[in-house]
């Protein structure tokens, strides 16, 4: 099959990305893949296209999505997107009959572009929902469904419409996100949408000498004994960030336990002056780690920690939540209540849930958490990895339909 892949962010030189997995799936089973994903303003790079390990990939010059950027010049280049890819694969991939178009979400604006080559090739399109939006903005309050903005909200909540419309299957992260996209968009049929999690294909990790392992320990200030929790992603308003303070200061005292945090983000500033002023002895922030020295340090970690804004009415999955059960780590997922992670974690063994606006219980699932056999909790939840979100299944749930 000729398979395009329509995103935004995708693999950079030596960087691989999280789709990249999931595409050489497709290549290994002898599909052409072609990609085409956007080149930000900032990078000063022209539209162009090259192969990358196996892969045709266009880069398609945008405006700046991603990273610091105002809202208004996010929100133009946004809405400008979805006609700069039109015209780009018009041009660079002219002659090209698609057999499937595949697209994650974020963002929803690429509808038309979908629409143009389904028209044009025949295409069956499968959709990757990862991000429900506008919803998740007026959970967070970023933007309302009243007044002025509820003109921003109806323009963004018709684009998602026709996201939907257009797309032959949806793969949804975790059940709870199937039952969500049907009570909340009436029109779809129930039998176009499945799940098809977030999956990576799982690595082995080479255990750490112990000198290697004392080493870094010293390097990043994590005492040689005690439980260490660890915290590794984006740190920004998603992840509720007053509850992760609250968390920090509940947990103070219990000195078998450390908190290493790792990742930037608009709050980590914060987060770093709050454990300074309130000398919280058992937690300690590091910036943003290059992959190779992120997936050494994990080796150091006994419990991988989850946490998303208490007001999301909308079911998520942290993709974060694999690279600690790749790394053989059970979870702690600190959630709003319609997240299905945390209930998913426990029923399989590998994990607890907690709804992040109790500091409380989430101190007490810590006290257990460092009596508990981690070792054997992380061996459940790296099993239930390679059997649920390993690459291999997700290209299986696709090509199901193609079969």
């Amino acid at each position: 099959m000729n398979i395009l892949f329509v995103t935004i962010s995708y693999s950079q030189d030596s960087h691989v990305s999280f789709y990249e997995d999931l595409l050489q799936e497709f290549v290994a089973h002898g599909h052409e893949v072609h990609v085409a994903c956007a080149s930000e303003k900032r990078d000063c790079a022209k539209t162009c296209r090259s192969h990358v390990r196996g892969i045709d990939v266009l880069r398609v010059r945008t405006g700046n999505l991603t990273g610091n950027v105002g809202i208004i010049e996010k929100g133009i280049a946004t809405i400008g997107v979805d006609g700069r890819f039109k015209r780009a694969i018009a041009r660079f991939f002219d002659g090209i009959v698609f057999d499937l178009i595949i697209y994650p979400t974020p963002p929803i604006t690429l509808a038309g572009t979908v629409e143009y080559l389904k028209k044009k090739t025949g295409a069956a399109t499968y959709l990757l929902l990862k991000d429900i939006f506008p919803q998740n903005a007026v959970d967070l309050g970023m933007i309302s469904r009243s007044g002025v903005e509820g003109a921003v909200y109806r323009f963004f909540r018709e684009k998602e419409r026709r996201l939907y419309r257009v797309s032959d299957f949806i793969g949804c992260m975790s059940p709870a996100n199937v039952s969500y996209l049907l009570e909340h968009n009436e029109g779809i049929d129930s039998s176009i949408v499945e799940v098809c999690p977030n999956c990576i294909k799982p690595k082995n990790y080479d255990a750490l000498s112990a000198q290697a392992s004392s080493m870094l320990k010293r390097r990043y200030g994590i005492p040689e004994e005690g439980t260490v929790f660890l915290y590794g992603g984006n740190l920004g308003k998603p992840q509720g960030i007053d509850f992760v303070l609250d968390c920090l200061k509940s947990c103070s005292s219990q000195k078998d336990a450390f908190f290493l945090i790792v990742g930037g983000g608009s709050e980590a500033d914060r987060i770093h002056e709050f454990i300074s002023e309130n000398a919280i002895s058992n937690a300690a922030i590091v910036g943003p780690l290059p992959k190779e020295e992120y997936e050494l340090m994990v080796n150091l970690c006994d419990v991988g920690l989850v946490f998303l804004d208490y007001r999301f009415t909308i079911p998520n999955f942290p993709s974060r939540m694999l690279s600690y059960l790749q790394a053989g780590l059970p979870i702690i997922v600190c959630s709003d209540p319609c997240t299905d992670m945390g209930d998913i974690a426990e029923d399989n063994g590998f994990g607890w849930k907690c709804l992040s606006d109790d500091s409380r219980q989430f101190a007490r699932i810590v006290a257990e958490a460092t009596r508990a056999n981690v070792g054997e909790m992380g061996m459940r939840g790296r099993r239930f990895l390679e059997e649920n979100y390993d690459v291999r299944r997700g290209y299986e749930i696709v090509m199901a339909h193609f079969a």
